[in-house]
């Protein structure tokens, strides 16, 4: 019997309409085997985590680029917090100024990626840290 794939949601929260960095980690994880599923763009964070419950997701991978992550990405995981879910990996990308990353950590993102960062480097973080959720 073989083990189930890992199942990431890769979302776009906010208003920003670019989702090309979105794709390609998206294109990446699936060459590496794992299973994505691809909300497109302008998600709420209520949809977004209406849709990794529905789907079983093991990781949720936000992409933003609006400016607007201080709000947004807290929201996602403070909405997993209240249905009870503590077990799924929230990730980070996009243009996220380095100052605004702790704060982002301490409320619940697990890691975030800048521009730059290789596809292989988010795939092995998410291999590694799937399971060990901190909040």
């Amino acid at each position: 019997m073989s083990e189930r794939k890992l199942r990431v949601l890769v979302a776009k929260p906010g208003l920003d309409g670019h989702d090309r960095g979105a794709k390609i980690v998206a294109r990446a994880l699936r060459d590496a085997g794992i299973e994505v599923i691809y909300t497109g763009l302008r998600q709420t964070p209520e949809q977004i985590v209406n849709t990794a419950i529905q789907e079983d997701v093991d990781c949720i991978g936000l992409s933003i680029l609006s400016g607007a992550h201080n709000a947004i990405l807290p929201r996602v995981t403070q909405l997993l917090m209240e249905r009870d879910v503590h077990d799924i990996l929230v990730v980070a990308g996009g243009i996220i100024p380095s100052q605004d990353i702790p704060f982002l950590k301490s409320s619940g993102i697990s890691e975030v990626f800048p521009p730059g960062t290789s596809t292989d480097q988010i795939i092995n973080y998410i291999n590694q840290n799937v399971h060990e959720k901190i909040y």
